[in-house]
């Protein structure tokens, strides 16, 4: 797999994209890429699916993962911060679906300051950080009706 196979998806099946994605992420992982994987799982993370999606019944909204990828790294030397990507996509985050993008790039961002507490975030970007029942209020709002479940499982961890 290659990055190509989610660029020739750009105009394909939402869920096939989604599906794909996932793949590829645990692909890099498997070969030694954590920066990589979380920027492919996180892509599909922001796809648009429907709640009812058949795929999300066998593969939820993949918020254990990249829980567990930034937790099993074998250090807190990521080829970029995931902490502060993170932060700058829930403050930065345009375009359509941007309140659940946002919301959700919020909750992943607390899953990798919970897995890596010694991850700096952004101290230039002047903003204040959401607390639990911020992120779980924006979830609920913009984002499917079991995404607060799905997101706090992970939490657990």
């Amino acid at each position: 797999m290659t990055h190509r196979c989610l660029t020739d998806l750009k105009d394909a099946d939402r869920e096939r994209f989604y599906y794909t994605a996932l793949k590829y992420g645990h692909t890099l992982w498997q070969k030694g890429h954590a920066g990589r994987s979380i920027l492919a799982i996180t892509r599909a993370l922001y796809a648009d699916l429907a709640e009812d999606a058949a795929i999300l019944q066998q593969w939820p909204l993949p918020y254990a993962a990249l829980q567990w990828i930034v937790a099993n790294h074998d250090s807190d030397d990521f080829p970029g911060n995931p902490r502060i990507s993170f932060q700058h996509q829930a403050t930065r985050l345009r375009g359509e679906r941007q309140a659940l993008r946002r919301a959700r790039a919020w909750a992943v961002w607390v899953l990798i300051c919970k897995a890596r507490p010694a991850l700096i975030g952004d101290p230039t970007q002047g903003i204040e950080e959401p607390n639990l029942q911020v992120i779980e209020t924006q979830l609920r709002s913009y984002g499917h009706s079991n995404e607060v479940a799905v997101w706090q499982s992970a939490l657990t961890i």
